[in-house]
């Protein structure tokens, strides 16, 4: 028999745990979606706020509540807004590119960072 991480095996089939539910959504921010709960961290692309305000996502294409109901936007829930906060500009990893011509003794290296939003979910409302 072997270690399940989801849960024991009981005759080849796997019994889970009973979890009690928490609320998420998922969201739309520029082109990317995100799983989000009430307090969780996100790094999105530019967001028109200054640091320490609250920003209202009302891109919400999916939400489950904690009784097990899930509710699906066609494309957006109605009424549905996630509530962040303006935490921190952050900058991703370095990515270094190199440009090479060959025969000309020529080459330019570069990087770039990109900057992102970090944003702390406050709350799901809807």
């Amino acid at each position: 028999m072997f270690h399940n991480p989801c849960g024991e095996v009981r005759d080849n089939v796997v019994v889970r745990e009973v979890f009690p539910e928490v609320m998420y959504a998922i969201i739309r921010s520029g082109s990317k979606q995100f799983r989000v709960r009430k307090g969780d961290v996100i790094h999105v692309d530019c967001v028109d706020a200054q640091v320490g305000q609250e920003v209202n996502l009302s891109d919400v294409l999916l939400v489950s509540r904690e009784d097990g109901q899930i509710q699906l936007g066609t494309p957006i829930v109605a009424g549905c807004v996630v509530k962040a906060q303006y935490v921190a500009d952050v900058k991703g990893p370095k990515l270094t590119a190199l440009k090479y011509k060959k025969r000309k003794n020529e080459y330019r290296k570069f990087g770039h960072r990109q900057g992102y939003a970090q944003l702390k979910i406050v709350d799901i409302q809807g």
